[in-house]
């Protein structure tokens, strides 16, 4: 017959485990956090005896966890550091928003839009440091550290939850220098256009509406880009056509840089903020997800609640 654990787990000892875990052995953390090496020793061994299992394997240069050790340290390291935060928050007053906080966003939202918005969340939170990166690349947020991200049509992840802050149409848009081709006649292959994609998108066709007329052009990739700023700046020069959000391209559009082709016929650009899913949000992160939601929520473009495959923040 299987052990059951105990439900009233030793926390104490839990937190010795994971400070060992963490910093990769006894020394290590005895010299990190002061405590003595036979004291992370000992309360490792009970929670070890508590369990029924080993947890690290001794005798080796480096510390190495066993396979129950290393679900126990993945498991239960987040956990502990929210109960810490808890109590933070507790002494200080659960209405005080403070603490640092680590945001990853798109490079094209960071260029265009953060810094207003993060000049204006300081002033509101002036006890929050903020620490922002901007890149396109996907990131986790428990591996890579962050609070929050905001993304752009996000797949669906059952362990984050997010709001809705923006929805953009879909246009393609070119330079005035590069021609635009005719449509085919009834039944002929629709034309063929240079285009400028995002790696790892190569559509079949594009099918736009120009006013009332329904136009479909069959994109040839001449080149590929990580980020839309970089397909938007090609376009400029005259490499290609793209599919670009409007907000990207709102102004270049207006000054003439860029002429449309016509409006993508379906889907739309949708602008997330997310972050983990746990029933204790920080105050910070709910503080920072309200602010940025408020930025972009006027009475003509109310900010959406929530789309399918996310549920809503706190």
């Amino acid at each position: 017959m299987s052990r059951i654990w105990n439900t009233t787990m030793d926390l104490s000892a839990l937190s010795f485990f994971n400070l060992v875990a963490l910093h990769g052995g006894f020394g290590r953390a005895s010299r990190a956090t002061g405590q003595p090496k036979a004291t992370l020793s000992r309360r490792v061994r009970e929670l070890e005896e508590s369990l029924g299992v080993r947890l690290i394997e001794r005798g080796s240069q480096t510390l190495r966890l066993t396979d129950e050790g290393a679900m126990l340290h993945a498991r239960t390291e987040g956990l502990l550091g929210e109960i810490a935060e808890a109590g933070n928050d507790v002494a200080a007053g659960m209405g005080r928003v403070r603490g640092r906080l680590r945001v990853n966003v798109p490079l094209f939202f960071a260029h265009s839009a953060l810094g207003r918005i993060a000049a204006g969340f300081a002033r509101t939170y002036p006890d929050v440091q903020l620490d922002v990166t901007a890149d396109d690349r996907f990131v986790d947020l428990a591996e890579d550290g962050y609070d929050v991200v905001v993304r752009v049509n996000p797949a669906p992840d059952e362990t984050l939850v997010g709001r809705c802050f923006l929805r953009a149409g879909i246009v393609l848009v070119a330079s005035p220098s590069l021609p635009r081709p005719r449509q085919a006649a009834r039944g002929k292959p629709a034309p063929s256009v240079p285009a400028v994609l995002r790696v790892g998108n190569d559509p079949s066709s594009w099918t736009v509406v120009d006013g009332k007329r329904e136009m479909t052009y069959r994109p040839r990739g001449v080149m590929w880009f990580s980020t839309p700023l970089l397909m938007r700046e090609a376009v400029r020069e005259g490499a290609g056509v793209a599919m670009l959000a409007r907000s990207i391209v709102e102004d270049d559009l207006a000054s003439g840089r860029l002429v449309m082709w016509g409006e993508a016929r379906e889907g739309q650009a949708e602008a997330w903020v997310l972050h983990a899913s746990r029933r204790l949000v920080s105050p910070k992160v709910s503080a920072f997800v309200n602010y940025l939601c408020d930025s972009y929520a006027t009475p003509q473009a109310p900010v959406p609640a929530v789309a399918a495959g996310y549920k809503r923040g706190h």
